[in-house]
């Protein structure tokens, strides 16, 4: 089976994590990766939504988290029995499908039991002298194990108690050999000696079994009809039959009603648990509606994952989709620092200093000859010009100058007027559709200085609508960094136009005193000419939160 491959950007995706996202799986699959699927970490910003809406694009697949299931590494082609079954029949699937535990399911599908191999062999084989004579079965499976005929009396589902003996001997013999046992638990089993089927039936025995297929005289029948003992005839010699009765105890008698039981959505982690320390040799699995979904044993620990990652815009497990860590990671297309974790294969890493994604797999497409078609080239249009702000952000390469213009031709539109577009539309902090939202939309975390802080960032035209929202935007940082643990939470807000930002910021008392930037009032400040975290702000930060 091939593996679907999730080609995703970082959480809180932006434009150009999701176009990335989007143009590479395409060129996958003109590559033959029929299974590659993008996809995104979170909720698409509404600059991203409205550049999908305007050229007609579905959004990615939304992956809240990529944990690895219990279903993913399930076999859901379970052999199940039902109670009534004979132990005869469970040995059989036991041996032809190569398994050793069996789960017991009702009419509903529900697992009712779960029959271990190991387990049934101690309880059946490992037994005194009593047991073995003892035999729970019902008339009706020890019938049909015994593939014998009902001379008198009828069939019953219903499981009883016999105590097993062997006709074989003279009948005076054989009466002292039964006296002590209530004759309505006695199961009698005896060939063509018609002194000993007479005297069971004389005793008003529970079940008379005739062996080898041998003729029962009218009478007896007659007599044993009369008298109320039940009569079979079975063309199995005597000590076949004998093992055969055995064998016909219905499975559920043998079953185990408490079991290790989980739910096909947890996570794998959690059944490794069950495994490993449990002291069990399978769970069983469940549907959400409570159904029988399969057996996972230790064995199922080694399944491969059905699904691997392509990270694109990111490199770093704190940005990436939650679970990357416990998924194989194919390829890295990234213009970040880099801070990747360990892989256990060596993989496609692209990295370079270049204003965006998008950028790289345009560059892919032109390298390998492959045409975008006009879609796919004014989205990755539309993520360059948004992460590289109207290629004004100083992140901004040639290589970003020239692919844009390239793709500008094979999108038909003009980059500027395009790029104008798409900001004006999308540009308000009023679309976010709260002050909150407006934060985290686009919040990254870092590490550095004495703790963690975390930046977000919003594009504007104008600082009007910025400041009318100034202090909700700043209660809702204080939110941000109490719940987050954070040293400092900030917010730039960038006025595309004037190449200024206005940074908002919760924490670090003593920041004024070394920021390097003119602080407009308490918790802001003026930074002209800074456009870009990446390069400028967070840099910066690093620097002045080491002398703290």
């Amino acid at each position: 089976m091939e593996k679907k491959v999730y080609i995703i950007g970082h959480k809180n995706p932006d434009t150009d994590s999701v176009a990335s996202a989007i143009a590479y799986a395409e060129l996958k699959r003109r590559q033959g990766w029929s299974e590659a699927v993008a996809a995104m970490a979170g909720e698409p910003n509404p600059q991203t939504r409205f550049v999908l809406d305007r050229l007609g694009i579905a959004a990615p697949l939304y992956l809240a988290d990529v944990h690895p299931k219990v279903r993913d590494v399930l076999h859901r082609t379970p052999v199940t029995v039902n109670a009534a079954m004979p132990l005869l029949k469970a040995l059989e699937l036991f041996h032809l499908n190569n398994i050793r535990v069996l789960p017991v399911i009702d009419d509903t599908g529900r697992p009712t039991g779960i029959i271990s191999l190991l387990k049934l062999s101690e309880k059946y084989l490992l037994t005194g002298q009593d047991r073995l004579r003892g035999i729970d079965t019902s008339t009706s499976s020890l019938c049909n194990c015994l593939q014998g005929t009902f001379l008198a009396g009828e069939p019953s589902g219903e499981t009883e108690h016999f105590h097993l003996f062997i006709g074989a001997m003279l009948e005076e013999s054989f009466s002292a050999r039964i006296d002590g046992y209530d004759t309505a638990s006695l199961l009698i089993m005896t060939g063509n000696r018609r002194t000993i089927q007479q005297a069971a039936i004389e005793k008003g025995v529970r079940l008379l079994v005739v062996t080898g297929g041998l003729a029962v005289d009218d009478d007896l029948v007659r007599q044993a009809a009369s008298a109320g003992v039940i009569l079979i005839s079975t063309p199995h010699d005597t000590a076949t039959a004998a093992w055969l009765a055995r064998l016909s105890t219905p499975i559920g008698h043998f079953a185990e009603g408490k079991f290790e039981q989980i739910g096909v959505a947890e996570p794998l982690s959690h059944l490794r648990l069950k495994l490993l320390y449990g002291g069990e040799p399978a769970v069983v699995v469940v549907e959400e509606d409570g159904t029988l979904a399969g057996i996972a044993t230790k064995s199922s620990l080694l399944a491969p994952i059905p699904y691997a990652l392509i990270l694109v815009d990111h490199n770093e497990l704190g940005q990436a989709v939650p679970g990357a860590e416990a998924v194989e990671i194919l390829e890295v297309i990234d213009h970040h620092k880099l801070g990747n974790p360990p892989t256990n294969q060596p993989i496609s890493f692209i990295a370079a200093p270049v204003g965006s994604t998008c950028t790289l797999v345009a560059s892919i497409y032109r390298q390998q000859g492959n045409e975008p078609s006009q879609e796919i080239a004014a989205l990755l249009l539309a993520g360059l010009l948004s992460d590289t702000v109207l290629l004004k952000s100083p992140t901004t390469t040639d290589q970003d100058r020239e692919l844009a213009l390239w793709l500008e031709e094979k999108a038909g539109v003009d980059h500027l007027s395009f790029g104008r577009e798409i900001f004006a539309a999308s540009s308000g902090l009023a679309s976010y559709g709260s002050p909150e939202k407006a934060i985290t939309t686009d919040f990254k975390t870092f590490t550095g200085g004495s703790g963690t802080f975390g930046v977000g960032q919003v594009e504007v035209i104008g600082f009007d609508e910025f400041h009318q929202l100034k202090n909700e935007l700043q209660q809702g940082l204080i939110r941000i960094k109490e719940r987050d643990g954070l040293q400092l939470a900030g917010l730039m807000v960038t006025d595309i136009y004037t190449e200024t930002t206005l940074f908002l910021v919760e924490g670090g008392k003593a920041l004024a005193h070394v920021m390097g930037y003119p602080q407009l009032e308490p918790h802001l400040y003026e930074l002209k000419g800074v456009m870009s975290r990446k390069k400028q702000m967070v840099p910066h930060l690093l620097k002045v939160l080491g002398r703290l």
